[in-house]
């Protein structure tokens, strides 16, 4: 939990030490292939954990992002590959930490940065505003540390690409900003509009358009969205109710 572990860390895994503590560590030195060439895992995986904020869930995160990679590495015709690693190494972290004996809620949160730290690598691709929703759903509160680690796991020395993934990280975390701000007024929106009750109720424009839709407003605050037909029943009702 050092400013910047990574003495500590090479440390301990030049000892021998993290082979008795954590032995899928030190399987991220992976040999590396003169002809498939891919980054030190290892390396990288030190990297990262050493740029994150001192902050024990996603130290953890980083230090265990990368670690599926060893049992899904596969060497095919589009070289090195690591398909599914967030997957695989999500469920290796919960098994561990879990026998390390870290609290349950610890495990959840670091197992679950680590399943989605993979999954801005397919922004680039264009995603939907549904696509952009369901990633901020899914991180929930940890959203904001998953988009750190994210920031994180960039090591390359390339100026341009760096600043290439910090900016798109800056545009995602920006549209997220603004879908939930329309979300939130679009919640502040009655299920029917000025225009729907003056014509359900045959009225003119007038103050009791902008009365009626309050009440509605104010149903959808208490009671959620009701359905068309129970809205123009609670419709009728506070229509009666002020002697009309």
């Amino acid at each position: 939990m050092p400013d910047d572990p990574t003495e500590s860390l090479w440390k301990i895994l030049d000892s021998g030490r993290m082979d008795q503590i954590a032995p899928e560590l030190p399987l991220l030195r992976m040999e590396q292939d003169p002809i498939h060439r891919h980054k030190d895992v290892l390396t990288h995986t030190i990297a990262v954990t050493a740029k994150t904020e001192p902050e024990l869930v996603v130290r953890l995160a980083a230090l265990f992002h990368d670690v599926g990679k060893p049992k899904t590495r596969r060497i095919d015709d589009d070289g090195v590959t690591f398909r599914h690693h967030e997957a695989v190494g999500a469920r290796m972290v919960r098994k561990r930490l879990t026998a390390l004996g870290f609290d349950e809620q610890l495990v959840d949160d670091v197992a679950e940065l680590v399943r989605m730290s993979g999954r801005f690598k397919g922004y680039s691709d264009g995603w939907s505003d549904s696509a952009v929703r369901r990633y901020a759903r899914e991180a929930g509160p940890l959203l904001g540390t998953l988009n750190h680690l994210i920031r994180c796991d960039c090591t390359t020395r390339n100026a341009r690409k760096l600043a290439g993934i910090q900016a798109a990280m800056d545009e995602l975390e920006e549209r997220i900003a603004d879908l939930a701000e329309a979300d939130r007024i679009a919640a502040e929106r009655p299920d029917m509009d000025g225009g729907e009750v003056m014509a359900y109720l045959d009225i003119p424009p007038g103050p009791v358009v902008g009365e009626a839709v309050r009440m509605l407003l104010e149903i959808k605050r208490t009671e959620g969205q009701l359905d068309r037909a129970e809205l123009e029943a609670r419709l009728d009702k506070w229509w009666a109710n002020r002697g009309n």
